[in-house]
């Protein structure tokens, strides 16, 4: 019986030893669940956040604006029209939002022009991802053609000359 123990207690000791390794390697690359996303670098731009700059009560319903690209007031008129309607669980709703949503941070877009991109991509991905091709594909282009520039006879008897 005593063996029996001692051989469970060595393998249940294993287990354990290898789960956390296995979690504190998890735990370096991604961080723990309740960490915010942007404890280990920039703040995720994709995420929901409460505005407290154009908060009314708490900025859920702005923050809730921001992220899908609409009028904050549309999100506020619908949060009243279901208060009246469904008003215990609205307040919950929204009282649970207040507590789990984080505060919008300061350093969360570096410029308008990011801020606006990162709306089309929530609002309509497809348009943007259809945009971003078009984009590479230019860029490709540019690319291939001073690839061909560069490689040319000419590039080379330019730049004989110039170290003349």
């Amino acid at each position: 019986m005593k063996k029996r123990d001692e051989k469970w207690r060595r393998k249940q000791e294993k287990w354990e030893r290898k789960f956390h390794k296995w979690h504190r390697g998890y735990k370096a690359r991604h961080g723990s669940f309740w960490d915010e996303p942007g404890a280990h670098g920039r703040p995720s731009p994709n995420r929901l956040y409460r505005n407290l700059d154009k908060a009314m009560v708490k900025g859920v319903c702005a923050g809730i604006a921001d992220y899908f690209g609409v009028e904050a007031l549309v999100v506020r008129a619908g949060a009243l029209v279901s208060l009246f309607i469904f008003t215990l669980p609205t307040i919950i709703v929204y009282l649970v939002l207040t507590k789990v949503v984080p505060p919008r941070p300061a350093d969360l877009y570096e410029t308008p022009g990011e801020e606006a991109f990162w709306t089309r991509v929530r609002v309509e991905p497809t348009g943007t991802v259809a945009t971003l091709r078009h984009r590479f594909r230019e860029m490709e282009k540019r690319l291939r053609d001073v690839e061909t520039f560069v490689t040319s006879r000419e590039f080379r008897l330019n730049r004989e000359i110039n170290d003349l």
